[in-house]
């Protein structure tokens, strides 16, 4: 089955904010990285896209794609929307 063009589109979310995720810690020490609230939260937002993107990827794809832990992207996201005050980085 053919993807429609709204998981085409929900995927390359999911690449792009990615990307940006490997560009913001690309060389930066852990200790840089958790002295840096800009960058946690940069990195937060990110993967709440990803995780948003996933839970609109159409069951079928994700169906048709079980390599791809879906349920715990979304969940991710999840926790960090709605959990944020427990977040342990």
């Amino acid at each position: 089955m053919r993807p429609i063009d709204a998981d085409l589109a929900y995927l390359w979310d999911m690449l792009k904010a990615a990307e940006a995720i490997s560009r913001f810690v690309a060389g930066v020490h852990r200790e840089t990285y958790f002295a840096s609230e800009v960058l946690q939260a940069a990195v937060e937002r990110k993967l709440e896209i990803i995780g948003e993107a996933a839970h609109k990827v159409s069951p079928a794809f994700q169906k048709e794609h079980p390599e791809v832990p879906w349920s715990k992207i979304i969940g991710q996201r999840n926790i960090l929307a709605h959990n944020y005050g427990a977040i342990d980085h």
